[in-house]
């Protein structure tokens, strides 16, 4: 019902009833009911209706300017959140490209070979990564079916979709009460920092998330069908992203394998020591 339509029935109410009343009062019960009791009757009969028709109304009203006030609140939200980010666009993002770039460029000196200078290079690369994430996950409302401390992943893919052909199929089954707060914020770098590697290195068309609990914790395994690596790819220069997922799972305890061929890489982390369950091929 229309916000107009309950406040015309509010305003009516009341009066058809006295009048309903009086009319079949007059009609029909004047020879039982004297004038003094109809009088009496007459207001509470008001109420009664009032009570009972009137009141659900007026929930109605509030229920529809609590949605209202839901509505403006995600809005402004969304506002402010597409106005951040394009803070972040115009500011950090944008000056860490040009640092990068002016890194770049200095590859041919002999300064690139001081170890600094290649943890400087991997510190401006992660924290590349870092605001482009935060970018795109300021500019995507969260989705109320999902699990919310995954937004981030949903976040990245959804871009990526937009950017690239890459299809995604995720599974995740791992309940959240498995994973530490450290625990979900790293598992989660590490999904991002190889969804990105696949977006900037694999060629692949289908990339598979699933996540499962083990007997002793629990694994991810993240696959795609790209061209592969070989492992001296893994050392060249400027590749900076396999080496900061080992170096996260290793600050955690955690087993990450990564195995890769022409039409298949998977990386697999995993939680928890011996007596867990197969992860399953995901049909590769």
């Amino acid at each position: 019902m229309t916000y107009k339509g309950i406040k015309w029935l509010i305003l009516t109410i009341p009066t058809l009833t006295i009048g309903i009343w009086e009319y079949v009062r007059h009609e029909f019960l004047l020879p039982y009911i004297s004038m003094e009791l109809g009088n009496w009757l007459a207001p509470v009969i008001v109420l009664l209706v009032s009570l009972l028709f009137l009141t659900q109304l007026f929930r109605m009203i509030e229920q529809s300017q609590e949605e209202l006030n839901r509505a403006k609140a995600v809005q402004a939200a969304l506002e402010e959140r597409e106005k951040l980010a394009r803070e972040l666009h115009d500011g950090i993002a944008q000056s860490l490209f040009f640092l990068n770039a002016q890194m770049d460029g200095l590859e041919t000196l002999k300064l690139t070979e001081n170890p600094s200078w290649q943890k400087l290079k991997e510190s401006v690369h992660r924290t590349n990564d870092y605001v482009r994430q935060a970018i795109a996950n300021l500019r995507h409302a969260a989705s109320m079916n999902a699990i919310p401390w995954l937004q981030s992943v949903d976040s990245l893919m959804n871009e990526l979709r937009r950017e690239t052909e890459l299809q995604f199929d995720t599974a995740w089954s791992i309940p959240e009460q498995a994973l530490t707060p450290k625990e979900k914020v790293e598992l989660l770098a590490i999904i991002r920092e190889a969804l990105l590697n696949i977006h900037k290195h694999a060629k692949a068309a289908h990339v598979q998330i699933k996540a499962i609990p083990t007997d002793t914790g629990w694994c991810c395994r993240i696959t795609d069908d790209g061209k592969g690596f070989l492992p001296k790819d893994e050392e060249r220069s400027g590749r900076y992203g396999l080496k900061m997922m080992r170096d996260r799972a290793r600050a955690m305890a955690w087993q990450l394998n990564i195995r890769s061929c022409p039409g298949e890489t998977a990386v697999v982390i995993q939680r928890g020591g011996g007596g867990h369950k197969k992860v399953p091929s995901d049909g590769h």
